[in-house]
């Protein structure tokens, strides 16, 4: 592992872009789908498929895949910060529906603070 790269670097950001976008897509993705459990857990799901392509990326630097310097610890960062960015955006775009829609049946009202 190369850990010499800068925390600032472009390409960090481009680890949570892609991260970022990864679990947005395959989060509204699953959301859609026609299995509940799918649906219930998307934000999980979405999440997962990101993390798990942003390891076998790192994997693949380290096996020399890519022409990189390796696999870095600083760039698994950057693929949980744009993972949990996203989560943060869908939970909150989650619990801002359920606040719309307080009418409709075993839906449960999201917090208000006043």
């Amino acid at each position: 592992m190369d850990d010499s790269d800068d925390w600032l670097a472009p390409d960090k950001f481009q680890h949570i872009l892609f991260c970022f976008s990864l679990t947005i897509v395959f989060s509204l993705l699953a959301s859609k789908t026609r299995y509940p459990i799918l649906r219930r857990l998307s934000i999980f799901f979405g999440s997962v498929v990101s993390l798990a392509a942003g390891a076998a990326k790192e994997v693949a630097d380290e096996l020399e895949f890519f022409k990189s310097a390796g696999a870095s610890f600083k760039d698994a960062v950057a693929d949980l910060v744009g993972i949990g960015l996203a989560v943060l955006l869908l939970a909150l775009s989650k619990s801002l529906s359920l606040r719309s829609k307080p009418d409709q049946p075993g839906k449960v009202p999201g917090l208000e603070i006043v």
